[in-house]
């Protein structure tokens, strides 16, 4: 994983969305499952799953694009 890639995504979906950032934070980084981060964030485990699809398809789409 290109690590510089990987930040500026964060960066970027961070401005876009800082939740959904912050879910990408807590999941992938934090390890944390859909119902840990639902009760961090105070938000729903639905919310949480919806979100964290997205997110994994925008950075999908954002690091194919930076190679």
């Amino acid at each position: 994983i290109d690590l510089i890639a990987l930040d500026e995504a964060m960066q970027s979906l961070e401005k876009v969305d800082p939740r959904q950032a912050k879910i990408v934070e807590l999941r992938f980084f934090g390890w944390l499952s859909i119902e840990e981060t639902a009760f961090i964030l105070n938000v729903s485990e639905s919310t949480v799953r919806r979100e964290w699809t997205f997110a994994k398809a925008w950075f999908q789409r954002e690091l194919s694009n930076s190679f």
